[in-house]
């Protein structure tokens, strides 16, 4: 029997034979973007399963599928984050399929980086492609990364462990800093250390505190800024550090950290101004420049915000923690949502908010608190309906009241717990009921008689109440006729707290109409 030194003899796979190849990658559904980025992962491990691949020819299979999967990954992107109330089985067919491929196309480039380390058959012929194929793989491992962070989730290891793996690769090869052309195309260009930063930073940006489209605009933003962010072996001028001989999520930098050969400082370097400079210029503007790939059009003001977030999560000085978290093991009941607090707050009662109905409350576990608000454990088998700037009214084990919440922070442990952080606006919410002023008649445009949250009986310092009332009814123009204990107010407004998904927070001047 005749053997092939080149090849290592005929492989048994469909897209062994070219020309079948680009029939399998022709014949993909153009308009399922979910069944053409699941078939295109299976192809993938279906290449992982089978030896006998040169490795040149390996790389431009796993290069062939890559590129006929950036229209498929790109639309579940878009429609995951479009849709603000996905249902369970549709938000997990999507992020499935995005965080399947990703992991499948990374799993692919690995392999020929490891192949082409033990000198396999074909290695000669990729060798000018390595840093090429380390970049990809660096930024498939990023990407499972973002997408496991859009659910809150615990990251695997692994994925620290071949950053850091492939990353200290290129250090020792000599490539780290050498421009290459990632992909093709305007925004394909960067550097290894580029991409291994990417990733880095991103995991700096505080996202367990970010709703997911938020999350997805700091990530461009990672992605533009990526050649100014800093690495060095040293401390200085960095504020977060990762071990590359003990690969765990990056730290940020606290005194008395030293220098080892295996650990590597980071941090946002010239990248900071340059992201408050853009702040500025678009709040200036109004317009987002050209050269920024957003990959989706976003609200100006939705951008800006965003940017300013990160750049606090960037800065050697973070916001610090209003007040000190205690330990604390008791129970809160809780209910989702405007309309679920309305109904649950008997507006017949002055004296005492009574909880009048229980379909929606759930019972979490609250294990800190603080002046500001709670850490509390979800029970694994509730609350679909979590997101970051979700309302909820909350009622602790011993209370008679019902106090009013946000959450601000979700994460997930290896154990799939939820773990959230609760803002507290008030822990007494007052029902009371407001319409527009002056609106008696229905032709004056305004909106009839509905129920609204005092958040407190107290104006602030500047003469202000907190007032939740439903989303969009708040307009900085409109005065407010409020009822509350039988009596009647006028409110002012003074300006929008937050908009969230069903509510405005808003601060009004308030005054008493006389008899």
């Amino acid at each position: 029997m005749a053997l092939n030194f080149f090849g290592g003899g005929k492989v048994d796979h469909p897209m062994a034979d070219p020309r079948r190849a680009r029939e399998i990658v022709a014949e993909l559904p153009a308009n399922d973007a979910v069944k053409a980025l699941s078939e295109i992962t299976d192809w993938l491990e279906s290449l992982e399963r089978t030896d006998g691949f040169r490795v040149d020819r390996r790389f431009e299979l796993v290069d062939l599928l890559d590129g006929a999967a950036k229209n498929p990954q790109r639309r579940i992107a878009q429609d995951y984050l479009a849709m603000q109330r996905l249902q369970k089985f549709q938000e997990n067919r999507l992020w499935t399929s995005a965080f399947g491929f990703w992991k499948q196309l990374g799993d692919a480039y690995i392999r020929c980086v490891r192949e082409h380390e033990t000198g396999m058959s074909g290695a000669t012929a990729v060798r000018k492609s390595v840093p090429v194929i380390v970049a990809r793989a660096l930024r498939a491992l990023t990407l499972q990364l973002k997408w496991t962070l859009l659910r809150y989730g615990p990251v695997e290891p692994r994925i620290w462990s071949e950053l850091a793996r492939l990353y200290q690769l290129a250090e020792e090869k000599g490539y780290a800093d050498a421009a290459i052309a990632i992909y093709p195309g305007a925004h394909g260009a960067g550097t290894v250390k580029g991409e291994f930063l990417k990733a880095m930073i991103l995991s700096a940006a505080s996202t367990d505190g970010l709703p997911p489209v938020k999350q997805e605009i700091a990530e461009r933003a990672v992605a533009h800024f990526s050649g100014d962010f800093a690495l060095s072996a040293q401390p200085a001028g960095c504020t977060h550090c990762f071990d590359l001989g003990a690969p765990a999520a990056p730290v940020r930098l606290f005194k008395g950290v030293e220098p080892r050969p295996t650990l590597r400082f980071f941090g946002a370097g010239p990248a900071l101004a340059k992201l408050d400079q853009l702040a500025s210029q678009i709040q200036a503007t109004g317009v987002v420049p050209q050269d920024i790939n957003l990959g989706g059009k976003f609200d100006q003001d939705l951008f800006v915000g965003v940017l300013k977030q990160v750049a606090q999560c960037w800065s050697d000085k973070p916001p610090a923690r209003g007040s000190e978290r205690r330990p604390i093991a008791t129970r809160i009941t809780v209910v989702p949502g405007l309309n679920e607090i309305l109904g649950t707050l008997d507006p017949s009662s002055t004296d005492e908010l009574d909880f009048s109905q229980q379909q929606a409350a759930e019972s979490w576990i609250v294990e800190n608190m603080s002046e500001g608000g709670y850490g509390a454990i979800i029970p694994a088998q509730k609350s679909d309906w979590i997101k970051v700037g979700t309302l909820i009214g909350v009622q602790g084990e011993t209370s008679n009241y019902w106090g009013l919440g946000l959450i601000r922070r979700i994460s997930r442990d290896d154990h799939q717990q939820r773990r959230v952080g609760i803002q507290l606006l008030t822990r007494t919410a007052i029902p009371i009921q407001i319409a527009k002023s002056g609106a008696a008649d229905p032709s004056g445009g305004g909106f009839e008689r509905q129920g609204a949250i005092l958040l407190s009986t107290t104006p602030d310092n500047l003469g202000e109440v907190g007032v939740v009332l439903r989303e969009g009814l708040f307009n900085g123009r409109d005065s407010l006729d409020m009822s509350v204990r039988d009596k009647s107010y006028l409110l002012m407004p003074a300006r929008l707290v937050e908009d969230g998904e069903d509510f405005d927070w808003a601060k009004f001047k308030v005054m008493q109409r006389s008899a």
